[in-house]
């Protein structure tokens, strides 16, 4: 894999046809202060395990994005995490999929935002799995002013 945009906080490991998105998601979450790396991931297998190492160690949220089923690329970087235990620190791991169902036919870009492999499914994942961390985490990234419970 290469890094095609250097952040800190926030990185998102793409796979595939999903890069065009993962750097409009980029875009926005720098917009609300989240500092985000994008690497394009070249292969499934064999994972490029020096640079997840790399990304875990030195951001917070690492989001894996990929058109394909459960049990692919995010998978693959899921397991490896897990052995070595890059999320014992507290290192979230969101993997963005195809959903395991049929889908129905309709122009590819409705497809994608439906499965939220676009740029605001990506986003909406990344401010999520931020929500999930503290108090503090919800108020600099809630832009609608209202806390979560």
């Amino acid at each position: 894999g290469r890094i095609v945009r250097q952040g800190s906080k926030v990185a998102i490991l793409s796979l595939g046809t999903r890069l065009v998105d993962a750097l409009k998601a980029a875009d926005e979450l720098d917009a609300k202060g989240l500092s985000t790396t994008v690497a394009d991931m070249r292969f499934a297998k064999p994972l490029d395990e020096a640079l997840i190492r790399k990304l875990a160690a030195t951001h917070e949220v690492l989001v894996t994005i990929e058109e394909g089923a459960i049990g692919g690329f995010g998978a693959h970087v899921l397991t490896m995490a897990t052995d070595e235990g890059l999320t014992d620190a507290g290192l979230k791991i969101r993997t963005l999929r195809l959903p395991d169902l049929y889908q129905d036919h309709d122009n590819p870009a409705k497809q994608y935002a439906d499965a939220g492999l676009d740029a605001a499914g990506i986003v909406r994942c990344v401010l999520d799995a931020l929500r999930h961390n503290s108090v503090n985490a919800v108020d600099a990234v809630d832009s609608g002013g209202a806390a979560r419970a």
